[in-house]
């Protein structure tokens, strides 16, 4: 199987400012001359953390997915991140995977950050998503679902696995950074698959800072690299597949995961 290059962009997010953040990320992205297969941005990339959406909502057709659209086409690779999307009378913290030739898939955040009161005015996703790119599968989550292990949980079934490479894009704030590089090595670790986490640096509109941390680990929870903290940085990391594999086929804990099927 062919390596999956990934690049991810760990930055500052102007708060609630939808034209000003896609004018950032354009002027980011087209410093990169080779992005890879994979453009990761974090959480909510076009407003911060917005937990009233009323104010920045958009709709499918808005602008947030022509540009994710325009993007992916002009670089020729997947881009994803998070976008406050209004749908149906219903607010989501919606993750979209933007492939170059302009189809897209979705997934609805599900575990809604209570402290926040994010569960207050978002609306719950009811399934998850599973993508595949280049022979790869991939499971993309969001921020707070980091903490529930049984929905990231890799399955073992019929001699294979049900994805090799874990996503999450969020907002983390630094007061909680202990268990956010914490709980990103455990799930890398107990799923066997590589893990790429994506977060913001700076101060939101409500003056809560972030540290930033994101990395790329593999299946052994190690840093295959590591952002560090609180500084803007663009990162394109490769991943050998043949690397996981050998791993797995070594060690074969995955035959004695316990099988169990999601109560939604």
């Amino acid at each position: 199987m062919e390596d999956l290059k990934i690049t991810t962009i760990q930055t500052k997010l102007h708060w609630m400012d939808i034209d000003a953040n896609l004018a950032m990320f354009t002027e980011k992205i087209d410093q990169i001359d080779d992005p890879g297969d994979v453009i990761v941005l974090p959480e909510m990339f076009s407003t911060g953390f917005a937990v009233k959406p009323d104010s920045v909502a958009e709709t499918m057709e808005g602008k947030a997915l022509q540009w994710l659209k325009d993007t992916a086409a002009k670089k020729q690779c997947v881009i994803t991140g998070s976008v406050v999307i209004e749908e149906n009378e219903n607010y989501y913290n919606r993750l979209v995977w933007m492939q170059p030739d302009g189809f897209y898939e979705t997934y609805d955040k599900r575990h809604l950050f209570r402290l926040g009161d994010e569960h207050l005015r978002f609306s719950q996703g009811r399934k998850q998503l599973l993508v595949e790119l280049k022979g790869w599968k991939i499971k993309p989550l969001v921020c707070y679902d980091l903490r529930f292990p049984v929905w990231a949980k890799n399955r073992y079934i019929a001699d294979q696995y049900e994805y090799d490479v874990l996503i999450y894009i969020a907002n983390w704030p630094g007061r909680r950074r202990f268990a956010w590089t914490s709980l990103l090595r455990a799930r890398a670790i107990e799923n066997q698959s590589y893990l790429v986490g994506v977060n913001r640096v700076g101060d939101d509109g409500n003056g809560i800072p972030h540290t930033g941390d994101s990395v790329f680990l593999d299946a052994k929870g190690k840093p295959v690299y590591e952002f560090g903290e609180e500084k803007e940085h663009i990162e394109t990391v490769t991943l050998n597949y043949e690397k996981l594999r050998e791993y797995r086929q070594k060690f074969t804990v995955g035959l004695d995961w316990d099988g169990f099927e999601l109560q939604l």
